[in-house]
């Protein structure tokens, strides 16, 4: 699927609405990370490329119980995210995105980035699984906007 600057909405970002996670609730992928504690670095660049919407790597094998950070880089010309969660938490996710696209991410298992911008995701991963990260701007992820992260 091809992507245009024609098809981006400029409207300011409005803020999530329902269907999040209080400090008190369990994520599908794991818990968000101890600083205190060592973590292996996991960079994480977003790019549009060749008419294709793609994370590098695509893939990430993780040991169950290992704590990343996941550093991220938006070398693309448009907003993208990385949201952490299950497929089928993240299809679910991608058609709330649908009716409110400029939605912002506060959630500590996502991050929206601006182009050209960097941010952070420490994160641990308590169950064995395969999770993904995905951008849910809508047409991201039909785009090709999708990774795996394996744990074993």
């Amino acid at each position: 699927m091809a992507w245009s600057l024609s098809t981006v909405a400029w409207a300011d970002p409005g803020h999530h609405q329902g269907g999040h996670h209080n400090k008190d609730e369990t994520y599908s992928a794991g818990e968000p990370g101890d600083p205190k504690k060592p973590a292996r670095v996991v960079q994480v660049t977003m790019n549009e490329t060749d008419g294709k919407m793609v994370f590098v790597p695509e893939k990430v094998d993780v040991k169950k119980g290992e704590q990343v950070k996941f550093v991220l880089r938006n070398n693309g010309e448009l907003d993208h995210e990385f949201i952490l969660a299950t497929t089928a938490e993240n299809l679910k996710h991608a058609e709330a995105m649908k009716k409110n696209p400029d939605m912002e991410h506060d959630d500590p298992n996502g991050k929206r980035l601006a182009p050209k911008k960097t941010g952070e995701i420490l994160w641990k991963f308590g169950a064995a699984g395969e999770f993904e990260y995905a951008c849910l701007i809508p047409g991201h992820r039909e785009g090709g906007m999708v990774g795996k992260v394996v744990v074993k």
